[in-house]
C-alpha cells in the first residue's frame, strides 16, 4: 500500500461472530476509513447496533442508505447468512467490492445470483476464507502441486467448534442460516480443497447429520454435528467432520485439521495449532496462548490491497461451497448419495 492510498469500507451488520474481529483490523489500518451500520436486531441480551460500534470505537450510521451514501470503495457483509443478498445487490449497484461472510448464500440459486449481479456490475466479489492464507494449508499445497505427494487419493478433514449459537442466536435458526454445523462448518475445507484441486470439483456428496450434542435440552433446533464423503472429479475422496462438537469448557473455539493421502506420500495439517499449552491452577482448567500469523489480517489486506502471493476466495468458488452444502443437506434428508451439478 502507498502512502496515497485512501479507502472508505463499511462494515454492513455485526451479526457475524467475526464481525467485531474484521471491524478491529479495518480501524487500525493506515489509509482505511470505516463506516458501520447494524440496523438489524439482534436476539435479547446480544450487543449489536450503535453500542457495538462505540465498543469498537468505530464510526456508525443508523440505515444501509446512509452508509451507502457515504460512498465506500469497499464493504465487508457481516450478516445473517439469509440477508447476504440484498446487502450484496446493494454493493454491486453502488460500485463497491464486496467481501462477504462465508457461506456465500443459504441457496444456490441465491448465490448464482449474487455472483451474476457482481460480474454484470464490475464489481469484485470475495468471501471470506481466511484459512487459505494459513502457512499450514500453503506448505501442503506446494507439495502437492510439487508431487511430493504423489497423486492425491483421499483426505481426511475436520472442522470442529463451539455451537456459535450461545454467542449469537442467528446461528441455530434453520431460516436465517440455512442449517446448522453443516453449512457452517463444511465451506471451509471445502475451499480448501478447491484452491487444491484446482479445477476438479466435486461430483457426489453422502452426508449423514444429527443433533445428539445438544438433543436433550431441546435448545437447539438444527443439526450439530455432520459428517461428509465428497468425491471429486479427480477420483479423490473427501471425508469431512463438520461438527460443533467443542465443549463449552474447551479453552480453544475449534480448528481445522486436514490429513492428504498421496500415492507417494502423508502430509499433515493444522490450521490453528500454533500454541502454547498449558493448565491454569486459579480456573482449574487448560490454557491454549497462540502465537504465529493473524489470518484474518492477511486475507483483509489481499482483498483491500491485493497483498501477498494468496488470493481471496472469489464468488465463483463460493458459489461452488454452496452448492457442495446443498447436495449434503439433500443427501442427508434422503440416506442417498446426490451427484454436485
Amino acid at each position: 500500500m502507498t502512502e496515497t492510498t485512501h479507502l472508505k469500507v463499511g462494515v454492513l451488520s455485526f451479526a457475524h461472530v467475526h464481525a467485531g474481529g474484521f471491524t478491529r483490523l479495518l480501524a487500525a489500518m493506515d489509509g482505511v476509513e470505516v463506516l458501520t451500520c447494524d440496523p438489524d436486531p439482534g436476539a435479547p441480551g446480544e450487543l449489536r447496533g450503535k453500542e457495538f460500534a462505540a465498543r469498537l470505537g468505530v464510526d456508525y450510521v443508523d440505515t444501509y442508505e446512509e452508509l451507502f451514501a457515504w460512498g465506500p470503495d469497499k464493504v465487508v457483509v457481516c450478516a445473517e447468512n439469509a440477508r447476504h443478498r440484498p446487502l450484496i445487490e446493494r454493493a454491486a449497484a453502488h460500485g463497491a467490492d464486496v467481501l462477504c461472510e462465508k457461506p456465500l448464500a443459504t441457496t444456490p440459486e441465491d448465490a448464482a445470483a449474487m455472483v451474476e449481479t457482481c460480474r454484470a456490475a464490475g464489481v469484485r466479489l470475495a468471501v471470506a476464507h481466511p484459512v487459505r492464507f494459513s502457512p499450514a494449508y500453503l506448505a501442503v499445497r506446494d507439495a502437492v502441486r510439487a508431487g511430493t505427494a504423489g497423486d492425491v487419493l483421499a483426505v481426511a478433514g475436520a472442522n470442529n467448534g463451539y455451537m456459535p449459537g450461545a454467542r449469537r442466536r442467528w446461528f441455530v435458526d434453520p431460516d436465517l442460516a440455512g442449517g446448522g454445523a453443516l453449512i457452517d462448518h463444511t465451506v471451509h475445507v471445502v475451499d480448501l480443497l478447491d484452491d487444491l484441486f484446482e479445477g476438479s470439483p466435486v461430483t457426489s456428496v453422502y452426508a449423514q447429520t444429527n443433533n445428539v450434542l445438544y438433543e436433550a435440552g431441546g435448545e437447539v433446533p438444527v443439526e450439530t454435528a455432520g459428517l461428509l464423503t465428497l468425491t471429486y472429479a479427480n477420483g479423490a475422496v473427501l471425508t469431512l467432520d463438520c461438527s460443533w462438537s467443542q465443549p463449552r469448557h474447551h479453552p480453544a473455539w475449534g480448528g481445522l485439521s486436514m490429513q492428504v493421502v498421496g500415492d507417494r506420500a502423508v502430509l499433515e495439517m493444522n490450521a490453528f495449532d500454533q500454541k502454547v499449552y498449558g493448565f491454569d491452577e486459579r480456573a482449574r482448567g487448560g490454557v491454549e496462548i497462540p502465537y504465529g500469523v493473524d489470518l484474518d489480517g492477511l486475507m483483509m489486506r489481499a482483498f483491500l490491497f491485493g497483498e501477498g502471493g494468496v488470493g481471496v476466495t472469489d464468488g465463483e468458488a463460493g458459489l461452488r461451497a454452496v452448492r457442495v452444502v446443498a447436495a449434503a443437506y439433500e443427501s442427508a434428508r434422503t440416506g442417498c448419495v446426490v451427484r454436485v451439478d
